[in-house]
C-alpha cells in the first residue's frame, strides 16, 4: 500500500460519517503525516504528550499503563481503520501516563493537533467527524468501566470476542488477558469454556 492508498483509506473512513467536498479533501490531505512504526515500537510513552490523532492504516496497536506493581493494564486495542490515542493527554495537553505501542509493523495516518484545530475552522465536516468519534469513544469507555464492575469475566470475554473478532488472533494472549483484567491462565480457561 502506498501513502496515497493510506490517505484514501482515511478519507473513505471519514466519508462513512460525514460528506466531504473535493476542497475539503484537499485541505485535509495537506495536513496529513504518515508514520511507520516497527513491531514493539512506541508511538509515545508516559511523560510525553499526545500531539496527533492517529488512524491505523496498517497494523495492530495497543495502549496500556503500568500500575505501582509494574502490572500491565491494556486499555485499548486497534487494527486497520481504527483510531488509537491517549485522548486525555491529547485533549488536556497534559503528559500521558500511557504507553501506545505497535504490536505489528504499523503505518499510521496522523493529523497533527494544531493543524487539525485550524482545519476544524476551514472544514466544519472534519470538526463534526471528530465530535462523533470523541463522543463514541466516551460512550465506549463508560460502557467498559461499568461492564468491568458489573459483568463476570466470562461475559467480558464473550463481549470481547464479539467486538474484537478480527483482533483476537493477532494479539498475544497475555495482552487480551490484560485487557479483560484476568490472568493468562484464566483466559485459557475462559476460551475452553467458550469452545
Amino acid at each position: 500500500m502506498t501513502s496515497n492508498e493510506h490517505i484514501t483509506l482515511l478519507i473513505n473512513h471519514i466519508r462513512k460519517y460525514v460528506s466531504l467536498t473535493e476542497s475539503d479533501i484537499k485541505a485535509l490531505t495537506k495536513i496529513i503525516e504518515i508514520r511507520e512504526l516497527n513491531k514493539k515500537e512506541f508511538l509515545f510513552q508516559p511523560g510525553e504528550t499526545s500531539n496527533s490523532m492517529n488512524f491505523i492504516a496498517k497494523g495492530c496497536m495497543r495502549s496500556y499503563y503500568l500500575d505501582e506493581n509494574a502490572q500491565e493494564h491494556t486499555l485499548q486495542l486497534g487494527i486497520e481503520e481504527w483510531w488509537i490515542n491517549d485522548l486525555y493527554s491529547y485533549l488536556s495537553r497534559k503528559k500521558s501516563r500511557m504507553y501506545v505501542q505497535a504490536l505489528e509493523s504499523t503505518i499510521l495516518v496522523q493529523l497533527p493537533r494544531l493543524k487539525l484545530e485550524q482545519l476544524y475552522l476551514e472544514v466544519p465536516a472534519i470538526s463534526h467527524f471528530f465530535r462523533i468519534k470523541i463522543q463514541s469513544a466516551y460512550v465506549a469507555i463508560q460502557e467498559r468501566v461499568i461492564d468491568s464492575m458489573s459483568d463476570d469475566a466470562y461475559d467480558r470475554y464473550k463481549d470481547f470476542i464479539k467486538s474484537y473478532r478480527d483482533i483476537e488472533q493477532r494479539v498475544p494472549q497475555y495482552i487480551i488477558a490484560s485487557y479483560l483484567g484476568v490472568t493468562p491462565e484464566f483466559l485459557s480457561y475462559l476460551r475452553k469454556k467458550h469452545s
